[in-house]
C-alpha cells in the first residue's frame, strides 16, 4: 500500500493544469485501481465478525443462565442477611456438576472400590487385636481397644497425628463442639466421648444347698478352661472377669428352690394357676424366650428373694454331647462350665444408664436410684451346676434350701464412644454405622466380629478417600461402649444430641456381632427393607459364589449327629428374640436388644440392624457371653478363613454407600405403610380373641390415606430425580462446550491483542461450588457460591479474597442482596428449584419415621416414644408391632384404654398423612 500512495501524488499535482470537457473527455486516471483481496482474507474476516458475533451471543446466554451463580465471597453476605449460620451442604457443582476428575471414583466405581478392600487377612488381624484380650466396660482393656479404634479411624481417614489424644468429657465445651458441629466439618474428623454411667463389677459369689445349717454342696461358679493347646485364650483369661449378672442388686437371699422353665411370664402365671407361691423362694430359670431382666422382674413382681439362670442343652439343637458330639474345646458341643453373663437391666423399661433417665451421664450428673434395676440378687450358672438344683428338685429333701450370695461394687464409671466423621457435600444430612466394642470377656463374636466387620468397612473408606472421594452426605462411625450393661454408650449419646439427631440424622445403620452361625439374617425398619434386602441379594455367599449373601438366609449348621431328620425349628424359646414376624421381605422388625433402640424407639430415625450370620441348631454352639467366645472358637468354629466377616462388611458398607450417595434417600415410605396395615390385621386377630373391642375403622382409614399419600410420594420422587439427572446432563454439556469456547475466544482475543480483565479476575478456576444454605432451620435453601480450584488435588479449598461493596466493582451487578437481579434465571434458577425440590422430599423421607413418636410415650414405660414397634414389655429383645395399642388388649385387657391408644395412633398417621402432602 505505501508504493501505491508514492506514485499517485505527482498525477493529482499535474492534474490541475489542464481543462478537459467534462462531457467528452474522460478524466486521466489519478490513482491505481485497487486490488482485490484473496479469498483467504475474506474468509478470515468472516470468520472473526462471525467468532464475535457468537461470544455476544455465548456471553447473553451464560449471562442469564449462571449470573445468578457468579458470586464469590460477597454472597456470604447474602446469607447472612437470611438467618443463615454460616456455610452448609456445598455440595451439587462438587458433586454432580463439576466436570469429573477421571482419577476420583463415584457411583458405581467407589462402590466397587470400596468392595475390592475387605479380605479374610485383614479381618483375622483385627480380630486376633480386639478379641485378644477382656474388654469389660470401663476396664483398662476396653480403654485400650478404644484408643485402637481411634487409631484407625485417624489413619483411615488421613487425620494429622497429634501430641495429645481428642478424648472430650461429655458435656464438655470439646464434646458439645465435635458432635453439633459435624454437618460443618470440610475435613475428617475423629475423637472420644467420655460417659459417667454408675455400673458394677463383682465382689464375691456363692451358691450353695443348706441342710439346716450345714452345707450340703457348694458350686464351683468359675468357667474353667479344660486345655491351653485347644483354645489358649481361654486358659489364660478364664478368670479376668468373674461370673455375675451386670447391673443385679447385691445382697444375698435364702430359701426353697422353684423351676420355672424360660421364665417367661406365661410360665410363671402358670405356676402361680397351679397354687406355686413364691414368696421368699429362689427361682430356677433356663436362658432364652425373653431378657434375661425379664425373668427377674417378674420372680420379684412375685415376691421371690433371688434368680439362678442357666445355659440348657436342650436349647443347643443336634449339636449336643448326647447326640456324639465332644465339648468344646474338643469338639463343637457346649462346654458343661460355660456360663452366660449379661445385664439384667428392665430393657423393656428404659436402656442405658439406670440413673440418668432421659438425659446424659455427664461426671456430674444429678441421679436418682435407677427404676429399671432389680431389686433382688441373681447369678448365671453352668449347665453342670444347673445339674445339681434340679436333682435337687426332683428329689423329696424335705427342710433343704438354697442360699445365693451377690456382692457387687455399684459405682460411677467412665466409658469411651471414639467417633469418626466423613464430611460430605451435603453436610446437614448424616448416615451413622454404629458397633458396640465391649465385652463381658473376650467377645470374638459378640461384639469383636462386628467391630472387624466395621474395621474392614473404615479401610474400605479410607482407600476411597485416598482416591479424592467425598461422598454425598456425611457419614459418621460410632464405636460404642458399654452396650452390653444396657446399651449405655448410644443411649447417653443419644440422649445428649437428641435435638442435633433429629434435625440431621437421615438413617442409623447398627451392627453388633457379624457371626455366631451359618444363618444370615436383618432386621429393620420397614422404610429400610428393600434397601437391606437389595444389597444382601448383590454381595456374593462366602462360601458358594453361586449364589448371594442374601441366600443364606436359608443355610443352616453341618452337625447333625444321629439325629439327622432334626429340622431347623426351635421349640420356640431358645431364641430371645422371638417376637413380630417377618415381613414379606424376609426382615424383622426392630425390637431392642442393640444400639440402634434410642435412635429408633426414642427419636425416630429409620434403622437397621444388619444382623451378620446368627447359630442354628445345627451349628457348633455359640457360647454366648461366656470366656469361651474366643478367637480359637471363631478361626475354628464360627468362621474358618473369616469370609463371613468380610461377606457382612461388605454389605453394610454398601448399605451405607447407597444412602450417603443416593440423590433421592432411599427408604420406602410405601412399604412402610402397608405393612402397618399388616400390623393392624394382626391387633384385629387379637381382640378378635379377647373381651377388649375398640373400633379400628378410623384407624384404617387413616393407614389407607397414608398409602395414598406415600404412592403419591413415590411418583413425585421419581420425577424430581429425573428432572434433576436431566438437568445436571444439561449442565455438565454446557459447561464442556462453555471451557471449550473460553479457550478458542481466549485464543482469538489474544491474537487481536484484546485484554480479558474479567478472566483476570478468575484466572486459575473456572467453575463455582453451590452451596445450599437451610433459612431458619426449615428446607428452603438460597443459593450461595463459592470459587473452586480447579487442580486436582485434596487439599483445602482457597477462599476468594474479601471483596467489600463498591460501586465499580467489575460484575454487572454489585454483589447486595437488595439486588434482584442477583436470582438465578434461566437453566440456573430450574435447577436450583429442582434441587430445592429434592431437598424437601427427602426431608420428608427422612422424618417418616419420627411421625410415629409421640412425646408421652407408651403407658408405664414412657421414654419408649415410638407407636409403630418397641421392644414387647415382656420380652424386652423381641419387637411388638403397634406397642401400645397391642398390649393394652394383651397385657391390660382394657377396652377404654385400647379406643384410647387406637385414637391416639390414627392422630398421629394423619399427621402423618399431612406431612407427606405439605
Amino acid at each position: 500500500m505505501a508504493d501505491d500512495r508514492s506514485v499517485t501524488q505527482p498525477l493529482l499535482a499535474e492534474e490541475k493544469d489542464f481543462d478537459f470537457d467534462k462531457e467528452t473527455l474522460t478524466p486521466p486516471v489519478t490513482q491505481s485501481p485497487k486490488r482485490k483481496r484473496s479469498r483467504g482474507w475474506k474468509l478470515f474476516r468472516r470468520i472473526v465478525l462471525f467468532s464475535l458475533l457468537w461470544i455476544l451471543i455465548h456471553r447473553w446466554l451464560f449471562g442469564l443462565a449462571f449470573h445468578g451463580l457468579r458470586r464469590k465471597d460477597a454472597d456470604a453476605e447474602v446469607g447472612k442477611a437470611h438467618g443463615c449460620a454460616g456455610r452448609k451442604n456445598l455440595w451439587m457443582t462438587d458433586a454432580f456438576l463439576r466436570p469429573p476428575k477421571p482419577h476420583v471414583p463415584f457411583g458405581r466405581k467407589a462402590e466397587e472400590l470400596f468392595l475390592a478392600v475387605p479380605n479374610s487377612a485383614s479381618a483375622i488381624g483385627a480380630s486376633r487385636q480386639y478379641a485378644g484380650k477382656p474388654h469389660l466396660a470401663g476396664s483398662d482393656g476396653d480403654l485400650q481397644t478404644a484408643m485402637d479404634f481411634l487409631a484407625l479411624l485417624q489413619r483411615e481417614l488421613g487425620l494429622p497425628n497429634s501430641t495429645s489424644a481428642p478424648i472430650f468429657p461429655a458435656g464438655s465445651e470439646e464434646s458439645r463442639n465435635a458432635t453439633l458441629s459435624i454437618h460443618e466439618l470440610n475435613e475428617p474428623a475423629a475423637w472420644v466421648d467420655v460417659y459417667y454411667p454408675v455400673m458394677n463389677t463383682p465382689l464375691n459369689r456363692t451358691l450353695e444347698i443348706l441342710d439346716g445349717d450345714k452345707v450340703a454342696w457348694s458350686a464351683d461358679l468359675e468357667e474353667h478352661a479344660d486345655d491351653p493347646d485347644k483354645d489358649g485364650d481361654a486358659w489364660t483369661y478364664y478368670g479376668a472377669v468373674p461370673t455375675w449378672h451386670g447391673l443385679s442388686r447385691g445382697g444375698e437371699a435364702t430359701g426353697k428352690l422353684i423351676y420355672a422353665d424360660y421364665g417367661r411370664k406365661e410360665d410363671y402365671d402358670d405356676l402361680v394357676d397351679k397354687g406355686v407361691n413364691f414368696t421368699g423362694a429362689i427361682v430356677l430359670t433356663r436362658y432364652g424366650g425373653i431378657f434375661r431382666g425379664l425373668k427377674v422382674k417378674r420372680a420379684q413382681d412375685l415376691g421371690a428373694a433371688a434368680v439362678l439362670i442357666y445355659s440348657d442343652p436342650r436349647d443347643d439343637g443336634t449339636v449336643t454331647v448326647e447326640n456324639g458330639y465332644d465339648a468344646y474345646p474338643n469338639g463343637p458341643a457346649r462346654n458343661p462350665r460355660s456360663v452366660q453373663r449379661g445385664s439384667v437391666q428392665y430393657l423393656s423399661v428404659y436402656p442405658g444408664d439406670p440413673t440418668t433417665p432421659g438425659y446424659p451421664a455427664y461426671e456430674n450428673a444429678t441421679r436418682t436410684e435407677g427404676s429399671n434395676i432389680p431389686g433382688i440378687p441373681s447369678l448365671p450358672i453352668s449347665w453342670e451346676n444347673a445339674k445339681v438344683l434340679l436333682k435337687e428338685i426332683e428329689g423329696d429333701k424335705e427342710g433343704r434350701t438354697v442360699k445365693l450370695v451377690n456382692q457387687v461394687d455399684d459405682k460411677v464409671t467412665p466409658i469411651w464412644n471414639p467417633m469418626g466423621v466423613i464430611p460430605g457435600h451435603i453436610k446437614d444430612e448424616v448416615v451413622i454405622i454404629g458397633n458396640h466394642r465391649d465385652a463381658w470377656v473376650l467377645g470374638a463374636s459378640d461384639p469383636s466380629s462386628g467391630t472387624v466387620s466395621v474395621h474392614e468397612i473404615i479401610r474400605g473408606f479410607g482407600a476411597l478417600l485416598r482416591e479424592g472421594w467425598k461422598p454425598l452426605r456425611t457419614i459418621v462411625i460410632a464405636s460404642w461402649d458399654a452396650e452390653e450393661y444396657g446399651l449405655i454408650g448410644s443411649t447417653e449419646w443419644g440422649e445428649d444430641f437428641e435435638d442435633w439427631i433429629k434435625e440431621h440424622v437421615v438413617a442409623y445403620l447398627n451392627l453388633d456381632s457379624s457371626v455366631s452361625g451359618s444363618r444370615f439374617g436383618a432386621s429393620a425398619s420397614p422404610s429400610l427393607a428393600h434397601l437391606v434386602r437389595g444389597t444382601a441379594e448383590e454381595i456374593p455367599h462366602p462360601t458358594d459364589p453361586k449364589r448371594t449373601l442374601w441366600d443364606a438366609h436359608y443355610d443352616h449348621g453341618i452337625y447333625f449327629g444321629n439325629n439327622s431328620d432334626v429340622t431347623e425349628k426351635s421349640g420356640g424359646c431358645s431364641s430371645e428374640m422371638a417376637g413380630a414376624a417377618e415381613d414379606g421381605l424376609g426382615i424383622r422388625p426392630l425390637g431392642s436388644g442393640s444400639d440402634y433402640t434410642v435412635f429408633l424407639q426414642r427419636i425416630g430415625i429409620a434403622s437397621a440392624d444388619s444382623g451378620g450370620f446368627g447359630s442354628t441348631l445345627s451349628d457348633a454352639v455359640y457360647h454366648y457371653h461366656s470366656i469361651f467366645d474366643s478367637e480359637p472358637w471363631m478361626e475354628r468354629y464360627g468362621d474358618p478363613g473369616f469370609v463371613k466377616h468380610v461377606a457382612v462388611a461388605k454389605n453394610l458398607g454398601l448399605q451405607a454407600l447407597r444412602i450417603a450417595n443416593s440423590i433421592v434417600l432411599p427408604l420406602n415410605t410405601t412399604h412402610y405403610a402397608f405393612e402397618l396395615e399388616a400390623y393392624l390385621d394382626k391387633v384385629e386377630e387379637l381382640a378378635a380373641t379377647s373381651s377388649v373391642t375398640p373400633n379400628f375403622v378410623p384407624l384404617r382409614a387413616s393407614i389407607k390415606t397414608l398409602q395414598i399419600a406415600s404412592l403419591h410420594l413415590d411418583r413425585e420422587k421419581f420425577r424430581a430425580e429425573y428432572l434433576l439427572k436431566h438437568l445436571i446432563n444439561r449442565w455438565r454439556h454446557w459447561h464442556h462446550c462453555k471451557h471449550a469456547f473460553k479457550k478458542a475466544t481466549s485464543k482469538i482475543k489474544k491474537f487481536f491483542g484484546f485484554t480479558d480483565h474479567k478472566s483476570e479476575l478468575t484466572q486459575g478456576r473456572h467453575h463455582y461450588e453451590i452451596v445450599f444454605e437451610p433459612v431458619n432451620n426449615s428446607s428452603e435453601v438460597v443459593p450461595v457460591t463459592r470459587a473452586v480450584t480447579s487442580q486436582n488435588d485434596n487439599s483445602t479449598v482457597p477462599e476468594w479474597p474479601h471483596v467489600p461493596h463498591h460501586p465499580h466493582f467489575p460484575w454487572p451487578k454489585h454483589p447486595d442482596h437488595k439486588h434482584p437481579d442477583h436470582k438465578p434465571k434461566g437453566p440456573g434458577r430450574r435447577f436450583l428449584r429442582a434441587v430445592k425440590h429434592i431437598r424437601k422430599i427427602n426431608k420428608k423421607l427422612a422424618t417418616f419415621e419420627s411421625g410415629f413418636i409421640h412425646e408421652a410415650g407408651i403407658k408405664d414405660r414412657e421414654w419408649y416414644r415410638h407407636l409403630g414397634v418397641a421392644p414387647g414389655k415382656w420380652l424386652g429383645y423381641g419387637a411388638t408391632t403397634l406397642p401400645a395399642l397391642t398390649e393394652a388388649i394383651t397385657i391390660e385387657k382394657n377396652t377404654t384404654l385400647a379406643q384410647y391408644e387406637a385414637d391416639r395412633l390414627t392422630g398421629v398417621i394423619e399427621k402423618m398423612v399431612a406431612a407427606l402432602a405439605a
